[in-house]
């Protein structure tokens, strides 16, 4: 890989001038995104405003830097994992790393779905005529061999098991992989979820009248059995979360009905915003509706009396599944559109009091999928295809705050009320709530429709910013995040690349339609506030480590001159234009 690339542009200069418009076309000419626009269709530039510190209501929602996690169908788990830890793929244990290292917590892995729920602990498919969305496997203690083999090899992971609820009657099977559970994985078990969409049990697996009433006295048996296991006590610690709703219940119905008085861990939900389970229809094959940052809040703050309860008894809230369109994705779910608008999503998640989102990944061709190997049966060779989705985890693995992040919408251009607008921004602040350290600015713009964001003075003395990028929001695969692609391999492809700017009277950074950057403040936008170095950690012939760990440190832009230059010249044989 080519080393990184920062470039950095004094303010009281030549280029003082031109200086959006320089990174703006420094930083797509890097991306390989030439699109070439009349500067008088751009729309208005728009100023950025957010408070010194966030209201009290916000001081209580803390992140941390592994907020977003990924979600694994248990079905398609040994194509994408493999069935022993001698063959997991080489593109996995990239696709992982990439974003394990970016940020210094364990990555959250959730294994489950209704795959899971419907499956028996002993990985084989059972009945190769099931339910496409609900197809259950035999699976076995290699299960959690791979889990710790991939964690040893590409870092710390931190783990969440589904446990079957189908059959409350007959859990044996339930508490054995408990147990196993519990023994094969020791501190990287973060929690096990006791049941999978429960209130879509009615008319299913339970009696068409099935309703919480009969779901609480069904956990309190499992919650029993657990304590009573033979060998011993599996749940001496608080471990247990869900209830892991869906859809026709809601949370602080469940909580008060009974499921308060349990010691859990999270509190759990998954959520899409719309469903493709009946077919195609002009609602979930809408791209409009993932473009437009007025539908975002109301989808992530969908149980938000239940995330109050929540709060108010000290237990987190994670939003274990979510991605565009449930049941598998329309022709949406794996445009650079459903990139954003999974960015966006993860952000509110987080801005509206939950404490960990996982985007949902499935068996092989879901549309919403992260990746896919070549074919099921070839997962060990190159040729991995990565979906869209996988750069909003990306760019979020990288923005969150090390030791602690309060994220808060401010409402960027009235985007919160208005559908015509085409912005989205969140405000980061540190874990105390003291000071803003870092923005997000998505544009969901068209095309060519650079926006330029003008951020206040006195803000902040420099800053230094990524951006994620494709041609159109229909693109499926020419789709970068700081200056890099990520290859067939899993591996990540290109120079990363960051911009500098200087802001001692204010600073203004474009960011490309459609797009979205990452900005940090001043000190924080030092080497160690992005991640810098190479994350891929295995080749096409097997585990292959860098001997240094890294591709060296990013360049600090003093040595990039030559760069600035060319694009000066670029600007001044084409003032009329605008990248």
């Amino acid at each position: 890989m080519a080393p990184p690339l920062s470039f950095r542009v004094p303010q009281r200069s030549f280029l003082s001038c031109f200086s959006a418009l320089l990174l703006s076309m420094s930083l797509l000419h890097s991306l390989s995104s030439h699109v070439y626009v009349n500067a008088q269709t751009l729309p208005p530039s728009l100023n950025v405003t957010f408070p010194a510190q966030p209201n009290a209501s916000s001081l209580v929602n803390v992140v941390q830097d592994n907020f977003l996690g990924v979600s694994f169908e248990l079905s398609s788990f040994d194509t994408l994992w493999g069935e022993t830890p001698t063959t997991m793929p080489n593109a996995m244990k990239n696709y992982m790393s990439n974003l394990g290292q970016r940020h210094p917590s364990p990555l959250r892995i959730r294994i489950g779905g209704n795959s899971m729920d419907g499956s028996t602990w002993m990985i084989v498919l059972t009945d190769p005529n099931a339910y496409y969305n609900d197809v259950p496997v035999n699976f076995g203690p290699t299960f959690f061999d791979v889990l710790n083999s991939m964690a040893d090899t590409v870092g710390e992971m931190a783990f969440i098991i589904g446990l079957s609820m189908r059959d409350p009657d007959d859990d044996t099977n339930v508490i054995e992989l408990a147990a196993a559970a519990d023994q094969m994985l020791g501190d990287r078990l973060d929690s096990m979820l006791l049941g999978n969409e429960p209130d879509l049990y009615a008319g299913n697996e339970r009696p068409q009248n099935y309703s919480i009433a009969d779901y609480i006295p069904e956990v309190d048996k499992v919650l029993d059995d657990l304590e009573n296991y033979s060998e011993g006590n599996l749940i001496p610690n608080t471990i247990i979360g869900g209830p892991t709703i869906c859809c026709a219940w809601n949370l602080n119905d469940v909580l008060s009905g009974g499921l308060l008085r349990y010691p859990y861990k999270y509190y759990t939900l998954q959520h899409y915003p719309t469903y493709i389970c009946n077919g195609p229809t002009p609602s979930n094959t809408n791209i409009s509706y993932f473009l437009s940052h007025t539908n975002v809040p109301g989808y992530a703050q969908w149980q938000s009396t239940g995330i109050e309860m929540a709060k108010n008894v000290s237990v987190p809230v994670l939003m274990t599944e979510y991605n565009s369109v449930s049941c598998g994705g329309s022709n949406v779910s794996d445009t650079f559109a459903a990139t954003l608008w999974a960015v966006d999503a993860a952000l509110n998640f987080a801005s509206a009091g939950l404490s960990g989102a996982y985007l949902h990944t499935r068996e092989y061709q879901v549309l919403y999928n992260l990746f896919d190997p070549p074919t099921p049966s070839t997962s060990t060779e190159s040729g991995w295809h990565t979906g869209s989705p996988y750069y909003s985890a990306l760019f979020l693995s990288e923005t969150f705050i090390p030791g602690g992040s309060i994220v808060v919408d401010i409402n960027l251009n009235n985007s919160i009320n208005d559908p015509a607008s085409t912005v989205a921004g969140y405000a980061i602040y540190n874990a105390n709530g003291t000071s803003c350290e870092r923005l997000v600015l998505i544009n969901y713009g068209l095309t060519g429709q650079l926006r330029n964001f003008i951020l206040p003075q006195n803000v902040t003395p420099s800053i230094g910013f990524r951006i994620l990028v494709a041609p159109s929001v229909e693109e499926k695969t020419d789709i970068s995040w700081a200056g890099q692609t990520i290859g067939q391999n899993g591996d990540l492809e290109g120079t990363q690349t960051t911009g500098w700017v200087e802001c001692g009277d204010g600073c203004t950074v474009g960011v490309p339609g459609p797009g979205a950057a990452l900005i940090l403040f001043g000190d924080y936008a030092n080497a160690t506030g992005f991640f810098v170095g190479n994350s891929t950690i295995a080749g096409l012939n097997g585990y292959a480590p860098s001997p240094t760990g890294t591709s060296g440190a990013e360049d600090d832009g003093r040595g990039v001159w030559w760069r600035v230059v060319g694009v000066v010249v670029l600007v001044v044989m084409s003032l009329q234009w605008v990248v």
